[in-house]
């Protein structure tokens, strides 16, 4: 009596004089699609990614083994050879291209290293005072996060008026009004610019710090600060011992985003200081953009460009490496 039920069902589920691999195509082919699907969804993404990062990108390695000068510049295939006699010329410390290169690599070094410091503790030490409700909290969250949604130029522009020597909102302040300096500075040129610079970076990316700490604060549940304080624990006691490594794996992303986007940034002493800027503030993103598009040496920049792109994997590769390891430590 089963086999004949099951026998029925079967002849129910399958048209008449049809096979069952005709019944299963249906099938086949809705798992295809669905299979499929989120490939299809990320196709037009891949090809933006192909046409705007990944062509460049190999033309711009393919260029840093040629003699690309502005003789070249309508048709650069047309270029002589020159092979590694460009990364040479970069990394000879001793010759004034790889000196000026070192240069700007160890401020570049100097000025991520306080800027997404500075950013991070501004960010996190903010993020954690504004976790306690009172009234105005709401408002501070969003004045905070203004120069975050400010367009970088016109809050850069901005600054480079507020630093100007003679009539500049800087100098007023820390001159006229609070008599801080002997003499107006200079803040656009010489050692200062450096400062100006460090000012404008921390002042434009410490929001983005803020809003991802306020984020992951949003996840540790309040009942581990009820605990401790009931244990009298006190508040530097909690954030020691609740918040920073609950918002450890929160940082290990921040950092490595802040340092990739400080390390090259370019937009921020582009519109600070222009096409050349000062010693004290020649970040390498700049520098090389000077050797490109300023001396008309193509093939060098592009020789700087790819050893950058080198340094930038070999530091995230091994941060990557060194935070997965230390995750598995504490999971054991």
């Amino acid at each position: 009596m089963t086999t004949t039920t099951a026998t029925a069902q079967a002849d129910e589920q399958t048209a008449p004089g049809a096979s069952p691999g005709a019944a299963r195509g249906p099938r086949r082919t809705g798992r295809i699609r669905r299979i499929a699907l989120p490939y299809l969804l990320l196709l037009p993404a891949l090809l933006l990614e192909l046409l705007v990062h990944l062509v460049p990108m190999v033309i711009g390695i393919l260029m840093s083994f040629k003699e690309l000068t502005q003789f070249f510049i309508r048709d650069w295939t047309t270029a002589p050879w020159s092979g590694l006699d460009n990364y040479e010329l970069s990394v000879d410390f001793d010759a004034p291209v790889g000196e000026a290169l070192l240069h700007s690599f160890l401020v570049t070094c100097g000025f991520t290293l306080l800027s997404v410091g500075l950013c991070w503790l501004l960010g996190t030490a903010t993020a954690i005072f504004l976790q306690d409700t009172f009234r105005g909290r709401g408002l501070l969250r969003t004045l905070f996060l203004v120069p975050y949604a400010l367009p970088v130029y016109t809050a850069v522009i901005t600054w480079a008026f507020m630093f100007q020597h003679d009539n500049g909102l800087v100098n007023h302040v820390l001159h006229d009004q609070l008599g801080l300096t002997d003499k107006p500075s200079f803040w656009l040129i010489g050692d200062n610019s450096f400062i100006a610079l460090l000012t404008v970076s921390v002042w434009k990316s410490w929001p983005f710090a803020f809003l991802i700490v306020m984020a992951g604060l949003q996840n540790i549940p309040r009942e581990l600060y009820e605990a401790a304080a009931l244990d009298g624990a006190g508040m530097w006691q909690q954030i020691h011992r609740i918040t920073l490594p609950s918002l450890r794996p929160v940082n290990q992303v921040l950092v490595l985003v802040l340092f990739l986007w400080t390390f090259n940034d370019f937009n921020t002493p582009f519109a600070l200081f222009g096409k050349a800027a000062p010693e004290a503030a020649d970040l390498i993103s700049i520098h090389i953009y000077q050797s490109s598009f300023v001396t008309w040496n193509f093939g060098t920049g592009s020789a700087m460009s790819v050893l950058l792109l080198l340094f930038l994997l070999v530091v995230t590769g091994v941060y990557l490496l060194l935070t997965s390891r230390r995750r598995k430590t504490a999971d054991v």
